[in-house]
């Protein structure tokens, strides 16, 4: 099953007091761009956090966010250094006196003054890393639930455009019998117009004509084209993350498409190599979004 490159997971979990959130979203890139937002605490362990996301999310830009909170905040311990609040407000009366100026706001000057207060920091060694982990791992789950879901989806619009070419293939074989002969005629109808007047070497001739309807004969791009087509439908059923690869195929569809409208000379073939181009524009526009 093929993965779209959009996902989403978010996961809240609880231990030893502490709030556990993660949340990933995941967008379109050519590769896996991976942008973690994680506190402090965690910094040691950003390593394995790119592990855990690089093994299992293949491309595309990967969000992560990390936060941890203390989940029971009346029992958050709040100290005051009461000598730094003193010396800050003794410092801001004399500032006040030597203005003569008067402020009710001292007291909360010198409460929000650097280091005054402090409260109680989350312990990195104490970190429950299990419950982190798993909580990381419910929201890539989750991103890789939402990855296959729309992956589904893309899948199916994929076989469908694979089943218009496939269609065009078939109206391309059945005028391509009828071009190769009207071809044939035309040119042997002119060669009976220019018998009358001028003397033409028929072996000569033949030759001649045998290598013009070569240039002209797609035989060749049909089978391709046909075995192009039921590869990309193997490789979208059967593997799995294969954007790359099916856009290299859908390289090799182009090609095919593209030759034989070089050579069909033909209004209808014409008229059908147009829809077949559109219909794999369409597969390439959609496979920039698979995994």
């Amino acid at each position: 099953m093929q993965q779209s490159m959009t996902g989403y997971g978010r996961e809240e979990r609880t231990s030893k007091n502490l709030l556990i959130k993660t949340e990933i979203k995941a967008l379109n890139s050519k590769f896996l761009d991976f942008s973690p937002r994680l506190p402090k605490e965690l910094s040691a362990r950003e390593a394995d956090i790119r592990n855990l996301i690089t093994d299992q999310l293949k491309r595309g830009k990967v969000m992560l966010n990390i936060d941890l909170e203390l989940a029971d905040e009346t029992s958050l311990n709040v100290h005051v250094d009461e000598v730094r609040f003193k010396a800050y407000f003794e410092k801001f009366s004399s500032l006040t006196e030597a203005v003569n100026s008067h402020s009710s706001d001292l007291v909360k000057l010198a409460l929000q003054a650097p280091d005054v207060i402090k409260q109680e920091e989350i312990d990195p060694e104490a970190l429950p890393w299990n419950e982190i982990k798993g909580c990381l791992q419910s929201a890539i789950d989750q991103c890789i639930v939402f990855r296959k879901q729309e992956g589904e989806t893309l899948e199916k619009k994929l076989s469908d455009y694979i089943k218009n070419i496939r269609d065009g293939l078939k109206s391309v074989e059945e005028n391509d019998a009828s071009r190769t002969e009207n071809i044939r005629t035309r040119l042997q109808k002119n060669l009976d117009e220019i018998k009358e007047r001028v003397q033409v070497d028929q072996n000569r001739f033949e030759q001649e004509l045998i290598f013009y309807m070569e240039r002209l004969d797609i035989s060749e791009e049909k089978v391709r084209l046909k075995q192009h087509l039921d590869y990309f439908d193997e490789v979208l059923t059967k593997e799995d993350c294969a954007g790359k690869k099916l856009g290299f195929i859908a390289q090799e569809i182009g090609r095919e498409i593209n030759t034989i409208g070089s050579k069909a000379n033909h209004a209808e073939i014409q008229r059908t190599v147009v829809m077949m181009k559109d219909e794999l524009e369409k597969i390439k526009e959609q496979n920039l979004n698979i995994v």
